[in-house]
């Protein structure tokens, strides 16, 4: 049942299939979660702070986060480097964050057993989000953010042996797959 994660691992063309750089795997009570994460989000410098589903405070508190994280045991955390113009490429990061949930969903579909995936911050899928006021037009494919979580991606990345930082002219993102080993 959860080869496919494992097959993710060790097999370069399942990855580059999903479009998936590097993959690791960290046991979920080894995360280090952060109230100092959750306040930059409440800074809301992203300005997704209270506007989606997918950010605090629609995910819940620290605790609450903490707590979705640890009903599973283990986490297979993924990223996908994207090449830049240069480091002030705005809009080849907004692509690339756009890209990215596109692998997220098609690592999602690939997945039959009950799991949690966590991505890159907030969510874009609609033109307008509904939140607060009526529910998600897609729950199914609600990724909470792993920085809204109040996980510090930096500590994650070194837990899962994958790096964190890819080089000049790139941007990476992250997401995680929290699952229970049989």
């Amino acid at each position: 049942m959860y080869r496919l994660l494992y097959d993710l691992r060790e097999d370069e063309s399942k990855r580059k299939e999903i479009g998936i750089t590097a993959v690791g795997f960290v046991n979920t009570a080894d995360i280090v979660f952060s109230e100092e994460v959750r306040n930059i989000c409440a800074g809301n410098q992203c300005r997704g702070y209270g506007k989606t589903w997918a950010c605090p405070p629609a995910i819940g508190s620290l605790a609450e986060c903490r707590e979705k994280c640890l009903r599973y045991s283990s986490g297979m955390v993924f990223s996908v480097v994207y090449p830049l113009e240069d480091s002030f490429d705005l809009e080849g990061m907004q692509e690339a964050s756009r890209q990215f949930k596109q692998v997220c969903d098609r690592l999602h579909e690939k997945i039959d057993f009950p799991h949690l995936l966590l991505s890159n911050g907030g969510c874009s899928r609609c033109s307008s989000c509904t939140y607060p006021d009526a529910p998600c037009r897609f729950p199914e494919k609600l990724y909470p953010a792993l920085e809204g979580s109040g996980i510090l991606v930096n500590k994650l990345t070194k837990s899962a042996g994958i790096p964190y930082i890819a080089g000049v002219n790139t941007v990476s993102y992250f997401g995680m797959i929290c699952f229970n080993q049989e």
